[in-house]
């Protein structure tokens, strides 16, 4: 029994939990790596992973419940809530991993990149005061919309939504024990604060557009906390009893499994432009992890014991770490264009790269300052041979320190290798480009160019983005009368307004073809609203899209499930026809060089002697 007690008591020291412990609880350390491998593969761009950004709302919760849960016991033992101590356990725990990642990333920027250093140093700044959220929100910088190189630094917008919690959290929650002594009244009150965040996600949001600010934002973030928290109030950790008749057991390990079943399905199948996601079905995905949660955190749980399983758990321990180097490591090490998919070998490299130096960043830096030498046996140095004279930690921190900037530096530096000779072949074809006058621009393989000899481009409109502005002096050369309505930026739900408009002037023929989605996801509805105001036109061309960002597969999936219901319509497949050419793209992988527009004028008007063909 003593040994026992000894063993439990060692396993709360390590970590860090004495004093305000609330007991080990192994599976939510499995949960943990649950959610920083779903947003590793969201990042990652894996397609059979749309929904990984939820894995941030499993981080959310689990936050929620464990914090609350921890100052809630701390006022049953003392009756209040020693914030000064709360806020330096926080600190000692997230800090010193934070700053040795952005020293990392500021010294490979300052040395390989430097022109990139200004706009790095903002979001460093923001990230050291764990404002990044609310500084991208005021910058306008688009989580999901961006173009050009994405910042190594744009994940940490979720610790500050985290950190702002714990700052202001154990606040409210004193506030609440010293003024209400019901605790009903407090369960109530952070419910109606959860429900508020979420009506605010729901009415802010429009459907169609950049869900940004709502994604971003800590009030309208909140919620998913504060479901965290309520779970503490009303399942606390402390009264669990691990004695539970086989039935109760069952009952338990179900609750759980469906909670589970939820998660994992909502992370394969929703998207982060899938409307309902953010008109309630976020706050439906944290209350299933409420349930999870709740059933791993129970030490009579069979399914929190599988997901306590060893691998798992050390996954779980270092999942913080995991999660700050992470993407740091897969920006920096990404070619700049890339049209042949998914690189398995490079995907491999950087997950396994992530984790090493999360752990070594555990091991040697997170733990040596969060926990300090504890009563150890000190003896006389020079009582020792020196190879068995300990390091003192600041020799450990910066032995590690130099052991990762290693690390960082090597895969970093294979990455920009790869991106410098993607950039040089797309310079040196933007310079072959160059060379060749307008009249050559414009001239398509001669074989193509008999069959084009009988288009008119007085029956064709085209509606488009900035791609298409690119595109408009090849097709306007070899379809003279056609009409071209691009603009930089435009999104789908823009499309009616401005088909009406071309209706009424005279300028919408017979074949229109959108090319839209270089921008931005949207939603079925408003293809088939866009789609719906095009009734006069004879033949309806659909244009795919290849762009570096999360919202193509989205795109693309939803013009050919749409195009598909509408007999007058065709799809262009311009991903399948682009894939394999990084010399169509610039670096920023999305607009096209001289090479890329000659082909993408040559696919319209080959799906046009198509549509003729067809018509004949």
């Amino acid at each position: 029994m003593n040994c026992s007690k000894k063993m439990n008591q060692t396993n709360l020291h390590q970590r860090g939990l004495q004093g305000n412990s609330i007991g080990y609880m192994p599976g939510l350390d499995g949960l943990r790596a649950l959610a920083v491998f779903a947003v590793i593969a969201y990042h990652l761009n894996l397609t059979w992973v749309p929904g990984g950004l939820l894995g941030v709302s499993l981080f959310f919760v689990l936050s929620g419940y464990l914090i609350t849960n921890i100052l809630l016991k701390q006022w049953e033992q003392s009756g209040a809530i020693d914030l000064k101590d709360f806020w330096l356990r926080r600190a000692r725990r997230l800090l010193p991993a934070l700053f040795v990642m952005l020293a990392g990333v500021m010294s490979w920027v300052m040395l390989c990149a430097p022109e990139r250093m200004a706009a790095l140093k903002q979001e460093a700044l923001a990230a050291v005061f764990y404002t990044s959220n609310w500084y991208l929100i005021f910058h306008q910088v688009s989580y999901f919309e961006s173009f050009g190189p994405p910042s190594p630094l744009g994940h940490l917008w979720s610790l500050a939504v985290e950190e702002q919690f714990y700052l202001f959290w154990p606040l409210l929650l004193g506030l609440g024990l010293r003024c209400l002594r019901q605790r009903k009244w407090i369960i109530g009150g952070t419910m109606a604060v959860a429900l508020t965040s979420a009506a605010a996600m729901a009415l802010i949001y429009i459907p169609g557009q950049d869900p940004s600010r709502v994604y971003y934002g800590t009030d309208t973030r909140a919620f998913a906390l504060l479901v965290g928290a309520l779970l503490a109030m009303v399942w606390p950790s402390r009264k669990m009893n691990p004695d539970l008749s086989s039935k109760k057991r069952l009952a338990l390990d179900v609750a759980g499994g469906l909670g589970l079943l939820v998660v994992l399905l909502m992370i394969g199948k929703t998207n982060q432009y899938q409307t309902s996601l953010y008109q309630g079905g976020l706050l439906l995905y944290s209350v299933a992890a409420a349930c999870l949660v709740a059933v791993l955190a129970h030490p009579a749980s069979y399914l929190g014991r599988l997901f306590g399983w060893g691998p798992l758990r050390w996954l779980g321990d270092c999942s913080y770490g995991i999660y700050l180097w992470h993407y740091p490591v897969i920006i920096l090490t990404n070619p700049v264009v890339s049209t042949e998919g998914l690189n398995l070998s490079r995907t491999l490299l950087q997950i396994a790269v992530s984790i090493i130096l999360a752990a070594l960043s555990r091991y040697l830096i997170e733990e040596p300052i969060r926990y300090g030498r504890r009563k150890q046996v000190r003896r006389r140095r020079s009582d020792l041979q020196w190879w068995h004279r300990p390091l003192a930690p600041s020799t450990k921190i910066s032995f590690s320190i130099l052991l990762m900037f290693l690390i960082l530096f090597v895969t970093l530096n294979g990455g920009m290798q790869i991106s410098q000779r993607a950039l040089a072949k797309s310079h040196v074809t933007q310079n072959q480009a160059q060379v060749a006058d307008k009249d050559e621009l414009a001239n398509i393989e001669p074989k193509a160019t008999e069959k084009k000899s009988d288009i008119s481009g007085d029956d064709i409109t085209i509606i488009g983005d900035s791609l298409m502005i690119n595109v408009a002096p090849v097709l306007q050369n070899r379809l003279p009368g056609i009409v071209i309505d691009a603009q930089l930026g435009r999104q789908m739900y823009q499309a009616p307004d401005l088909i009406s408009k071309l209706q009424k002037e005279g300028k919408l023929g017979k074949i229109v073809i959108i090319e839209l989605g270089t921008n931005g996801s949207f939603t079925e509805k408003q293809l088939m609203n866009t789609l719906d105001s095009l009734q006069r036109a004879e033949k309806i061309l659909l244009v795919n899209t290849r762009v570096p960002k999360p919202w193509e597969s989205v795109v693309n999936e939803t013009l050919t499930k749409v195009a598909e219901s509408y007999p007058n319509t065709k799809l262009i497949d311009w991903h399948l026809i682009s894939s394999g050419h990084e010399d169509y793209f610039y670096p920023d992988g999305v607009h096209l060089t001289q090479s890329g527009m000659k082909a993408y004028g040559e696919t319209l008007i080959d799906a046009l002697i198509s549509n003729q063909n067809d018509g004949e």
